[in-house]
């Protein structure tokens, strides 16, 4: 099941999303010493806390009875665009296709918001991640490299 999130839920979904984004970490020799703003170790109650009070973000999670097991967020802005934000699922949860219900989740609420277009920030030497997108109609818009990550970011946009 698929809903929206309560306040209460920002410390079990910080947690959710940093375990998620460990095994990106892990994969590609990320730590907190050299990618320090890298998801799986900037994202804290604080910053979930203002993306929820401040930003007002539409922010979901899966749930498994009573346990969280999948995460994502939208920042819509104001081009008709919106960006998705931690998109992610516990290790242990995932090869069961509630990222792909997440995701399919997200184009209904972007279009909702009246986005035309969504657009997500990857790590892009994950060429996994990379082809998943582009089998949901991503396409790569562009690259960037920034001092302050060992790996570049990759850019993806899907038009609703």
């Amino acid at each position: 099941m698929i809903r929206a999130i309560n306040k209460s839920d920002i410390p079990e979904c910080v947690e959710l999303i940093k375990e998620s984004f460990m095994t990106v970490a892990d994969k590609f020799g990320l730590t907190a010493e050299n990618a320090s703003r890298f998801t799986a170790f900037a994202t804290t109650e604080d910053r979930l806390n203002y993306h929820f009070d401040t930003e007002h973000r539409p922010m979901f999670v899966f749930c498994d009875n009573d346990k969280i097991a999948g995460y994502y967020s939208l920042l819509v802005m104001d081009n008709d665009e919106c960006e998705l934000n931690n998109l992610c699922v516990l290790p242990s949860y995932r090869h069961h296709g509630i990222g792909e219900a997440l995701l399919i989740h997200a184009f209904k609420t972007a279009i909702g918001y009246g986005c035309q277009k969504i657009n997500i920030g990857i790590v892009e030497e994950n060429t996994t991640l990379k082809n998943c997108y582009i089998s949901f109609d991503f396409v790569h818009t562009g690259t960037q490299k920034f001092d302050f990550f060992p790996f570049t970011c990759g850019y993806m946009e899907k038009t609703l």
